[in-house]
């Protein structure tokens, strides 16, 4: 018979759903990101605790995700001085617009506070750079003029 003519509970023909999609590449993470991992998880299972069952699954696969950040967590060394890398705090200027930002890892990021995931395109034109350097950037040659960096956590 076709499920069409079937009078049976909507549940089973709900579309899986999928786990939340892992960022590509090694989970660098700061000390602080380390910390915010943790926070999550945290308050996540204070919050599956309290929750009924369409959004106790939610919670569930939310957790899934962050439990697997915390494992695959890799603390990065703390960068270098003189040369941007991951966990650097960097001042320059984007087309004659100055900014500031640190690269950190993907979970950490939220550009909009100047927190720059290390995949990011600024940020890997950014890496390996130094104080003074001259980059290109978006089709531009100099379109970025590295003025000040420095280490943004220490071990």
């Amino acid at each position: 018979m076709s499920v069409a003519f079937r009078r049976e509970s909507d549940e089973e023909h709900k579309e899986p759903r999928f786990e939340l999609p892992l960022p590509a590449g090694p989970n660098l993470v700061t000390p602080r990101g380390r910390a915010l991992i943790d926070e999550r998880i945290a308050a996540l299972e204070a919050e599956q605790r309290d929750a009924g069952e369409p959004r106790g699954e939610e919670i569930a696969r939310e957790l899934r995700y962050w439990q697997t950040r915390r494992i695959t967590a890799i603390l990065a060394p703390p960068p270098p001085a003189d040369e941007i890398a991951f966990g650097s705090r960097v001042r320059f200027t984007l087309n004659g617009a100055e900014r500031t930002i640190e690269i950190v890892g993907d979970d950490e990021a939220d550009p909009a506070a100047g927190k720059l995931a290390f995949s990011a395109p600024l940020a890997r034109a950014l890496i390996g750079a130094g104080e003074g350097d001259r980059l290109p950037f978006a089709g531009r040659e100099d379109a970025i003029a590295v003025l000040a960096v420095q280490a943004a956590f220490t071990a």
